[in-house]
């Protein structure tokens, strides 16, 4: 995988070939409707009929069933290993947590800065302190940690107010990563995905993996838990390329640059020299 970061031409060969690559089935329809646009950060980046995740419109505030967010499978297509989506958007918090207690998420993954302003901003969808009481859903702040300058991790208490029952849901926000760039070294990400992964381990839910519009961070990330959850389980042979159009087949622009792709690798090789200089000699 080194050679491959150096070999540039063929880096560049293969990104190619991944943009040309076209998902079969790539339909659409329901994120395009008229009455479901205004939910959508672009109109790019929008889930497969598919693969979509589908909320119970029964109890949804805008009597919807629909959200930016799509159903991302690994080794068994019944169980959703991820939920890649866009941010909330201020008129869609509480539909994000709705999806999270539905898909009985307790493990969030924040890939964007929050704020305001800005498109790539993400509006902040927990309670700055306190709680705070998003349709049907309070949500209180338990805890804040700033782990290091990379990340912070939240502790978050979710009820549903009709039916009384809690969760405890942990957010990992990941703070320095640029739109369109990629974390200036990937021991900084590799690190924070330990975190996740000791948080998350034993769980049978969907981990929720969200950045701006849900596709280049979040593609980038999932790309590379997937392969190195592979590389531990003892899977012989690696095709990150192949395991990149997988991906692409349930949510479409996963990993948006070549420099991403490129990043995979070399976290990818990173992460797999450390394994071995761990083994006993």
């Amino acid at each position: 995988m080194e050679d491959h970061v150096r070999n540039r031409h063929r880096l560049q060969r293969e990104w190619e070939a991944l943009c040309m690559y076209q998902a079969e089935p790539c339909s659409c329809t329901i994120a395009q409707n008229l009455q479901n646009v205004f939910k959508n950060r672009t109109p790019v980046i929008v889930p497969y009929d598919h693969a979509r995740v589908v909320l119970n419109s029964d109890v949804n505030a805008s009597a919807s069933d629909y959200i930016n967010a799509s159903l991302i499978t690994d080794h068994d297509p019944r169980t959703p290993a991820y939920i890649a989506a866009q941010s909330p958007m201020a008129h869609t918090i509480s539909d994000f947590w709705q999806m999270v207690w539905e898909n009985r998420c307790v493990v969030l993954v924040m890939l964007c800065p929050s704020g305001d302003e800005g498109k790539d901003c993400c509006p902040r969808y927990w309670p700055t302190e306190g709680s705070a009481i998003y349709h049907k859903y309070e949500v209180h702040l338990v805890s804040e940690h700033v782990c290091c300058e990379e990340y912070v991790v939240r502790s978050l208490y979710l009820k549903h107010m009709l039916t009384g029952e809690t969760r405890t849901v942990t957010q990992f926000h990941f703070l320095r990563w640029a739109p369109k760039d990629v974390p200036s070294a990937p021991y900084t990400l590799l690190e924070f995905r330990r975190k996740v992964n000791k948080c998350f381990r034993g769980r049978s839910c969907p981990i929720i993996v969200h950045c701006s519009d849900g596709s280049g961070h979040s593609g980038t990330y999932i790309l590379l838990d997937m392969v190195l959850n592979r590389v531990a389980k003892g899977t012989k042979e690696i095709d990150i390329a192949a395991t990149l159009e997988f991906i692409r087949d349930q949510r479409p622009k996963m990993v948006e640059t070549k420099e991403q792709f490129a990043f995979c690798l070399t976290a990818v090789a990173e992460e797999v020299n450390s394994i071995l200089k761990s083994l006993p000699k």
